[in-house]
C-alpha cells in the first residue's frame, strides 16, 4: 500500500474536521470577533501582548507539539502496528484533543486569561483548586524529566546512516547551542530596534539553517572534552539542560520564549512540508505490519497502553496549561481561538501521522526496530530519507530532524518550568523575587534527582534510559491531566452556562480519558512494584497522582449534583445552551 495515500487521506480527514466540527464548536461557544480579549484589555507588552493569529499559531504550535507527537506515535506503532496508532491519532485529535484545547483556551479568555486551575477554583471548590494545582505541578515535573533525558540522548554518540554517512551527537549539540543564541539576538533586536518581525524571520531563519550546516564542522563532544563515557555524558547533558530550564523560565518572554517559539514553528512547518514533498515524489510503500499483537512481549496491552503512549498528537492535558497559561494572554480576537486551539491540535495530529510514517516505511526486522533505537533517531532517519528524495543530503536531513526535535523540546522545557514556578508561587504565596527563584529552583531541581538515578533492567542487567522509565507514566499522567481539564470545563459549561451540549462534547471525553488514564496508571504502578520493589519512587508518585485525580473527580461530581454552593456570577459572554 502507498504511504502517500494514507498520509493524504489523514490530511483530508483532519481538514474536513476543522471546517465542520471545529466550526460547530466555535458556534456553540459563540466566539465573538468584536468581544475584547484579555490581550487587548490588559495589554502590558510583557505578558499580555496581542499577536496576529499567523504568528501566534507558530508559537502555540511549537510549544504544544514538542517531542510528544514524535515519540508517542513511533513507540505505539512499533508496539502494536501502525493502524491502531493511526486510528487513535485521528479520532482522538478530532473528538477529544481538539475539543480539549479549544474549550480550555476559551475558558481562559472568558476568565481574563487566568489559568485553567483558576477556572476550576471559581466553578468548583477551593479543594478542587488545590488538588488540581498539586497534580499539575507533579505532571510538569514528569514532562521535564522525560523530555530532558530524550533530548540529551541526541547530543551523544553517533548516528550511522544507511548510506554509510554518520551524524555525530556533538554536531547536534553545537547546532543546538547556536540555535539557542539566535532567538536571544532576535529578541533584543525586536525589542530595541525598529526591526519588524517579518524581516527578523527572513534574517534569522536562514541563520538557523546555517547553524545546522556548521554543526558537523565544530562538534561539541562533551564526553571527549571531560574525558568521560557516553552514559556519564548523558547525565551531564541532562543537568545542563535543567540548568537551561532554570535560566529560560525567569528571563522575560520577549527575550527567549516568543522569538524561539516563532522560529520553532517554522521547523514544524518545514518538516511537515518537506516530508509531504518527499512522500509525494518518493513513492514510498508501507512495509511495517498494520497490526502486530494485542499484547507486546513485555506484557503491554493495547488497551490501555496505546492511549497513553500516544498522548500529544491525539490528546494532551499539557496543552490546556499552555493554552490558559501563555496563549490566552496573546489572543487578539475570540474567533482566533478556533485556528489556535482546534487548528493547532489537528496540525499536531498531522505531525504525529508523519512521525508514524517513519515506522510504516520500515520492515519489521529493520535494525532501527530490532536494535531498540530511541524514537528521535527513528524519526530523524525517516525524515532524512524523505528529504533525500528532494535532493537534500541525508546527513543534513537527519541533522535537521534531530535539531528540529530538540527545538520542539526546548519550547516545552522552559514553558513547563515557568508554569511550574507559577504553580508553586500560587500554592505557597512566594510572590517576591526570592520566592520566584526558589520556586523555579524546585521545579527545575527535583527532576535532577530522577535523571541522576540509574535503573537496571532486572532481566537483561542493562541500564534503562530515564526517558523510557518515565514515558509511560508521563503519558498516563498527561492524559489524566486532560481528564481533569475536561472535567473542569464541563462543570463551567454546564453549571455556569447551562450548555447541555457539553454533557456529550466534553463530558463523554472526560469519562473516556479518566478510565483510560487511571487504568493505565494502576497497571504501571503494579508493574513497577513487581519489577523494582516497593522502594521505587516513580510508582509512589503514580499513586499520589491517582489519589489526587480521584479526589478531584469526587469534587466534580459533588458540584454537578448541586451539593456545593453555586459559583459567583460573572459578566462573561454567553455560550449556546443546546
Amino acid at each position: 500500500m502507498s504511504l502517500m495515500f494514507i498520509i493524504s487521506l489523514s490530511g483530508v480527514l483532519l481538514l474536513i474536521a476543522y471546517h465542520t466540527y471545529g466550526s460547530c464548536l466555535a458556534r456553540w461557544l459563540r466566539l465573538d470577533p468584536d468581544a475584547p480579549t484579555p490581550a487587548m484589555e490588559m495589554r502590558d507588552d510583557v505578558d499580555y501582548v496581542p499577536i496576529e493569529p499567523k504568528f501566534l499559531l507558530g508559537q502555540h504550535f511549537s510549544a504544544i507539539a514538542a517531542a510528544g507527537p514524535i515519540v508517542g506515535p513511533i513507540l505505539a506503532g512499533v508496539m502494536f502496528g501502525w493502524l491502531p496508532a493511526l486510528l487513535w491519532i485521528l479520532i482522538g485529535s478530532i473528538l477529544i484533543g481538539g475539543v480539549h484545547d479549544l474549550v480550555a483556551l476559551v475558558a481562559s479568555i472568558r476568565h481574563k486569561a487566568r489559568s485553567i486551575t483558576e477556572v476550576v477554583r471559581e466553578h468548583m471548590t477551593q479543594r478542587s483548586y488545590l488538588l488540581f494545582l498539586s497534580f499539575v505541578w507533579i505532571a510538569l515535573v514528569y514532562i521535564i524529566v522525560a523530555f530532558t533525558d530524550i533530548t540529551a540522548s541526541s547530543f551523544i554518540g553517533v548516528v550511522a546512516l544507511e548510506n554509510g554517512q554518520q551524524v555525530k551527537g556533538g554536531a547536534i549539540a553545537t547546532s543546538s547551542l547556536l540555535y539557542l543564541a539566535l532567538p536571544l539576538v532576535m529578541g533584543l533586536l525586536l525589542r530595541y530596534t525598529r526591526l519588524s518581525l517579518g524581516w527578523a524571520t527572513a534574517i534569522f531563519l536562514p541563520l538557523v539553517g546555517l547553524a545546522i550546516w556548521v554543526g558537523p564542522y565544530i562538534p561539541f563532544d562533551i564526553a571527549s572534552v571531560l574525558g568521560i563515557d557516553d552514559n556519564q555524558a548523558h547525565v551531564v547533558w541532562d543537568v545542563l539542560l535543567l540548568a537551561y530550564c532554570f535560566v529560560a523560565s525567569v528571563v522575560p518572554m520577549w527575550l527567549l520564549l516568543q522569538p524561539r517559539g516563532h522560529l520553532g514553528g517554522y521547523f514544524l512547518y518545514i518538516a511537515l512540508g518537506g516530508s509531504a514533498l518527499g512522500l509525494l515524489l518518493g513513492g514510498k510503500s508501507i512495509e511495517y505490519p498494520a497490526f502486530t499483537a494485542w499484547t507486546t512481549p513485555k506484557g503491554d496491552m493495547l488497551f490501555p497502553m496505546l492511549f497513553i503512549t500516544i498522548a500529544c498528537g491525539a490528546c494532551s492535558g499539557f496543552h490546556s496549561i499552555i493554552a490558559s497559561g501563555t496563549t490566552s494572554k496573546q489572543l487578539r480576537k475570540e474567533t482566533d481561538a478556533k485556528v489556535i486551539g482546534y487548528g493547532a491540535m489537528l496540525l499536531e495530529a498531522m505531525v504525529a501521522v508523519v512521525s508514524l510514517s517513519c515506522v510504516m516505511m520500515l520492515a519489521k526486522d529493520s535494525p532501527l526496530i530490532t536494535g531498540g533505537k530511541a524514537p528521535n533517531f527513528i524519526y530523524a532517519q525517516g525524515i532524512g530519507n524523505l528529504l533525500a528524495v528532494v535532493g537534500i543530503p541525508a546527513s543534513f536531513g537527519v541533522a535537521f530532524a534531530l535539531m528540529a526535535f530538540t527545538t520542539f523540546v526546548y519550547d516545552t522545557l522552559d514553558v513547563c518550568t515557568r508554569l511550574g514556578r507559577y504553580i508553586l508561587q500560587e500554592l505557597t504565596g512566594w510572590s517576591d523575587r526570592k520566592g520566584q527563584m526558589l520556586a523555579t529552583a524546585l521545579t527545575a531541581g527535583v527532576p535532577v534527582l530522577f535523571v541522576m538515578r540509574t535503573t537496571i533492567d532486572p532481566v537483561t542487567g542493562s541500564v534503562i534510559p530515564v526517558w523510557k522509565t518515565f514515558w509511560s507514566l508521563f503519558g498516563a499522567s498527561n492524559q489524566l491531566l486532560a481528564a481533569l481539564t475536561l472535567l473542569g470545563v464541563t462543570v463551567w459549561l454546564v453549571r455556569a452556562k447551562n450548555a447541555r451540549w457539553a454533557w456529550y462534547v466534553t463530558g463523554l471525553p472526560t469519562v473516556w480519558m479518566y478510565i483510560v488514564s487511571v487504568f493505565a496508571l494502576i497497571t504501571l504502578i503494579l508493574r513497577s512494584f513487581h519489577t523494582f520493589g516497593l522502594a521505587d519512587p516513580v510508582a509512589w508518585v503514580g499513586i499520589i497522582l491517582v489519589i489526587l485525580a480521584l479526589l478531584m473527580l469526587v469534587e466534580g461530581c459533588r458540584v454537578l449534583l448541586g451539593n456545593t454552593p453555586p459559583a459567583p456570577p460573572r459578566a462573561e459572554p454567553a455560550v449556546a445552551t443546546a
